[in-house]
């Protein structure tokens, strides 16, 4: 009998592209929507189109499930709390372990598949994460929080291919999924369509103008509230007097104060991560971190106690922000992570 894979499918060429390429392979496949949040601009519908052409092209069956108060509670309300916190939020890395690779696996599985697959760029062997081979598209950072139970039924197809030729080959698949390939990518925050601060604004006044410190605790200028700057943000406040450029340094939500200095103020040498999320039992050892998506990968030795990692940085860090994930990578594999708390 065919293994059964369910797939996390968004109307995505991704997501319908790993979908012809399982059943290629032999698969049962069945796809899954997951439906995150009551948008009410058709976002659902249209998604749901190509959905509903992909799984008629491929005569396979699809659920729609609903996960939009889960979503709300866990993923959105988290978000915007962080940001009225003066920290930084990861929303999907919360989004991956919680509902895609939490609440969508529970529901793949009691509906009888024996794996979840998704149009994610990252590999798994089972036991750990590691980078795909388009660096440009690589997800394993997003991935690192994941509970390490969920990795035996996780499948990636995609993990070896470029993105521009999953798009290329969608394009020679069939009229439905060539029109798939025509529609604009999605965002990268699904809830967020301009920027974070309409988002928060929807629940907070954040227009709430307040005074600027230097380091000294000085008051050098002023901003327009506090929730619309971010660790290492260099416009929108005043700096009197100042020839060089100011960064943002440290957030006060208690009393609307921002801190600025010179990019060397920015500089960090040792981070504290809590909530951890591991793969390997070592509690010392050296390898390199990611302090944010896009940076680059930092060497460093590692010692956890008390349930923190204490990071220590071979060469400094910039801009590192409470609230972002520190990931821990041996070369391309994932061995572990750790949300930020402070940094010095």
């Amino acid at each position: 009998m065919n293994k059964k894979v369910m797939i996390g499918m968004s109307g995505g060429i991704d997501s319908s592209v790993t979908a012809y390429m399982l059943q290629k392979e032999g698969y049962e496949v069945e796809g899954v929507y997951l439906k995150l949040h009551n948008r009410t601009d058709g976002y659902h519908e249209r998604n749901l189109g190509y959905i509903e052409d992909v799984a008629k092209f491929l005569n396979i069956k699809y659920h729609i499930l609903d996960l939009a108060d889960k979503f709300t509670a866990e993923i959105y309300d988290y978000f915007v709390e962080a940001y009225l916190e003066g920290t930084t939020p990861n929303p999907c890395v919360k989004c991956n372990k919680n509902i895609k690779f939490g609440a969508m696996l529970k529901f793949a599985q009691e509906n009888g598949a024996n794996y979840l697959a998704t149009g994610h760029y990252a590999k798994t062997d089972g036991k750990f994460f590691y980078e795909a081979d388009d660096k440009t598209k690589d997800q394993s950072y997003f991935l690192s929080q994941v509970d390490k139970s969920a990795l035996p039924f996780m499948m990636f197809p995609l993990s070896t291919y470029k993105k521009e030729d999953i798009v290329k080959f969608g394009a020679t698949l069939s009229s439905v999924y060539k029109k798939i390939t025509e529609k604009s990518e999605s965002q990268e925050i699904c809830f967020v369509e301009t920027v974070y601060t309409d988002v928060v604004k929807k629940h907070a006044n954040i227009d709430v103008p307040g005074l600027v410190l230097d380091e000294e605790g000085n008051v050098v200028g002023k901003h327009k509230g506090y929730a619309h700057y971010t660790i290492g943000k260099r416009r929108g406040f005043t700096v009197n007097g100042a020839h060089d450029p100011h960064f943002v340094t440290k957030l006060n939500p208690k009393d609307n104060t921002i801190v600025v200095g010179k990019k060397a103020a920015l500089e960090v040498n040792e981070v504290v991560g809590q909530n951890l999320n591991m793969f390997i039992d070592d509690i010392e050892f050296s390898c390199s971190v990611k302090l944010r998506y896009r940076s680059i990968s930092t060497p460093c030795k590692v010692k956890i106690e008390n349930q923190k990692a204490y990071i220590t940085l071979e060469k400094p860090a910039f801009g590192v922000a409470a609230g972002q994930l520190a990931v821990f990578y041996d070369g391309q594999k994932v061995i572990g992570s750790a949300w930020i708390e402070s940094a010095k």
